[in-house]
């Protein structure tokens, strides 16, 4: 069946160009709410309609990875725009973000949650303890892990034609301003803590819940706590 669109709109299933992505990280990252990112995997296609991001301006920010400069583990961040930076953190998860603005700047989003739109079924086998299927990819370690997302994708282009390639980022139906809330990051914390740049679909049941950055504790000194037996 032939796709029609309304006179004038876009065809939601438009791959977004890299021109999307090359721009201020503050004017992607709210508008990437609504798009949908497709997962291909050798199981299956899935489709996510990104419902809450956060956005990272790379050397300026104290939020982010790229904060102290360039090393192997954010070299992506600097690539061109329209790229997947995929880390791993806290020695158990992965996180996903979409590099954006010029070459060099590394800046980027986060993507924190999502609404699987198609392919649930192979995000079950992934995500075995979501309760229901609106929690499959709530918060950005569950997001990750549901769509099968490691740091052997990272540099992935999701601007690509070819639609074997793992990522690609289709036009979706854009969120209105008024639907996009904003606030601070969840668990940032010093300088980083204050900017409102975390931004998500009002009242979707899909949104993750917002932490505030918890400091770590240092452990007890074994010589302290043997000097008070």
């Amino acid at each position: 069946m032939k796709r029609t669109t309304p006179a004038g709109a876009p065809d939601p299933a438009t791959p977004l160009p890299r021109a999307f992505f090359d721009r201020p990280v503050l004017d992607v990252a709210p508008d990437l709410l609504g798009r949908v990112l497709v997962r291909t995997t050798p199981e299956g296609e899935m489709r996510l309609r990104l419902t809450e991001v956060e956005a990272y301006a790379g050397e300026i920010d104290p939020g982010s990875h790229a904060y102290r400069g360039r090393t192997s583990r954010n070299a992506t961040m600097y690539g061109p725009p329209g790229h997947v930076y995929v880390y791993f953190t806290y020695g158990m998860w992965h996180c996903m973000n979409l590099v954006c603005g010029p070459e060099g700047h590394a800046s980027g989003v986060l993507l924190r949650a999502g609404e699987m739109v198609e392919g649930a079924d192979l995000a079950r086998a992934r995500r075995v303890s979501a309760r229901r299927d609106a929690e499959l990819a709530k918060g950005p370690a569950r997001l990750a892990t549901a769509l099968g997302v490691d740091r052997l994708l990272d540099g992935s282009d999701a601007c690509g034609d070819d639609p074997a390639s793992p990522f690609r980022v289709l036009t979706g139906t854009p969120v209105r301003p008024r639907q996009v809330s904003a606030g601070p990051r969840t668990g940032v914390g010093g300088e980083g803590a204050a900017h409102p740049w975390r931004f998500w679909i009002a009242g979707d049941s899909t949104v993750s819940p917002y932490r505030a950055h918890q400091p770590r504790r240092r452990p007890t000194r074994l010589d302290a706590a043997a000097g008070e037996s």
